[in-house]
């Protein structure tokens, strides 16, 4: 890896954060697979360490967090026995948080669905927040006492919790019914903590996001078996994908050539490939 150029690591860079697998990758570039996966592993490490610097004093006014699964390894069925319950091993969260209005993905973590990540994920959030926010998520029982212990009194937050039913149709065949996602039957706002504004009670910003995610990044394509094998590839690859979605990819919403990062105050122009392939030099 060490003896690519920054015109190399681009050129894998960029097939990996179009939502393409290793294997693609290797066939799209002529690189060998180690040579990938070193690359991705480094380079996440560094794109990680440049985010947690400079995504600081964040100025939003509100932010919706969510938590999107996939897995490593195998599914949690298929774990071999001697695995159960070790990390990196079956389930693997990714928890989520996103500024509605200038679309940065302002934190995020890798790790279980407990108490002690959703504690650890708002803690990192907060402490990159300038002011009070307005929060909402969903209705995930470890936000409750996380968003306590991370914000105590210094934030209006709300859940909000959707109730899915399957629908029904005579002309719907059971593979549609078992494969397209169930509707939403109905909604309950429950305001936890100070005054959130209800016309900003939402979550659709952030499973928006979700959507994102699983096109950009195979490892979270479901029924497929482009699923990371060791979960620190997994994280190198989450890493690298919110450096291109926050500094490099220009969301349409924002205007002209502006993307997250821009919105946010954090960078002054579009990044590119290359630049964030010198994160390594």
């Amino acid at each position: 890896m060490n003896q690519l150029s920054t015109a190399e690591r681009a050129q894998i860079i960029r097939c990996l954060i179009e939502g393409n697998s290793i294997r693609s990758t290797r066939r799209m570039t002529g690189f060998g697979r180690n040579t990938i996966t070193r690359l991705l592993v480094a380079l996440g490490k560094a794109c990680s360490e440049y985010q947690d610097r400079v995504l600081r004093n964040l100025t939003p006014t509100r932010i919706e967090c969510d938590e999107i699964w996939s897995f490593c390894y195998a599914k949690a069925k298929n774990v071999p026995a001697e695995h159960v319950g070790d990390w990196g091993y079956g389930d693997v969260w990714t928890w989520t948080a996103i500024d509605p209005d200038s679309k940065l993905i302002a934190s995020w973590l890798v790790g279980w669905r407990g108490e002690d990540e959703a504690v650890d994920f708002l803690r990192d959030l907060a402490s990159r927040l300038a002011n009070r926010v307005q929060l909402t998520t969903d209705g995930h029982v470890a936000y409750i006492g996380a968003v306590e212990r991370a914000f105590g009194s210094n934030v209006d937050y709300a859940q909000l919790i959707k109730q899915y039913g399957v629908e029904h149709s005579e002309d719907a065949s059971p593979t549609a019914r078992r494969y397209s996602p169930n509707k939403v039957a109905g909604q309950e706002v429950r305001v936890v903590n100070g005054d959130p504004d209800p016309a900003h009670i939402s979550t659709s910003y952030v499973e928006r996001n979700n959507l994102t995610m699983r096109m950009s990044m195979r490892r979270f394509t479901r029924l497929t078996n482009g699923f990371s094998k060791k979960v620190e590839n997994h994280a190198a690859q989450v890493s690298l994908h919110f450096m291109a979605y926050n500094f490099a990819r220009p969301h349409g919403s924002l205007g002209t050539n502006r993307t997250p990062a821009m919105a946010a105050g954090v960078a002054n122009h579009v990044w590119t490939v290359h630049e964030i392939a010198a994160l390594l030099d």
